[in-house]
């Protein structure tokens, strides 16, 4: 990714660190916006906090999002842009409410066939502008898939839907998201959001 803006230099950017843990994290994800008759989700972290949140006022499947954390500051905006062919979908960090990056931190996408055996794509670039590919592995119509490191062939993180330790499935809109260590939770979360908007489920 570029450099940031001179201008942006003396903001106090949010910290990988707040993202990024040396140990498994596993968080629950509720297909739910904290507002009323809104659309969206609510992410709790292992201790019941919460920790991300969507709230789309909009009809599903906004072409704008934003990902939050609990007090509604802004992490990245993710925007749809359209294409003849397939969807594309990109995510930009948020600094302040109003700056961000000029260039997509990552771009997922969409198969441009659901007769090809091919899953969502996406592009992260780090800050030092070095790129990393990921594939959203499942069928698009379930709650389960698994985000997989294309270069390694490594599992990042998985969604599935939860269940009670009684081992009883919740409802499709409850679901488990494990992240591995050293893997931002952010970056997974705007995954999540994406694959959610491509099966208009958010």
């Amino acid at each position: 990714m570029e450099k940031v803006h001179p201008s942006l230099a003396s903001l106090p950017l949010p910290s990988l660190l707040d993202h990024i843990s040396s140990e498994r994290e596993v968080f629950t994800i509720w297909m739910k916006s904290l507002v009323f008759h809104g659309n969206g989700c609510t992410v709790y972290d292992s201790r019941g906090n919460i920790v991300y949140r969507v709230d789309n006022y909009d009809c599903k499947c906004s072409g704008k999002v934003y990902l939050m954390d609990l007090s509604g500051k802004v992490l990245f905006k993710i925007l749809r842009k359209k294409f003849r062919v397939c969807g594309r979908w990109e995510g930009y960090k948020c600094y302040s409410s109003q700056n961000e990056e000029s260039k997509p931190w990552f771009k997922v996408r969409k198969p441009w066939s659901i007769l090809r055996d091919e899953q969502p794509s996406c592009e992260v670039w780090s800050d030092e502008g070095a790129l990393m590919c990921y594939k959203i592995d499942g069928l698009a119509s379930k709650s389960s898939y698994k985000i997989v490191d294309i270069s390694s062939g490594l599992i990042v993180a998985e969604v599935k839907r939860k269940q009670t330790t009684s081992g009883i499935l919740l409802g499709d809109d409850v679901l488990t998201l494990m992240v591995e260590p050293n893997i931002d939770h952010s970056l997974i979360m705007g995954l999540v959001v994406v694959n959610g908007l491509m099966n208009h489920n958010m």
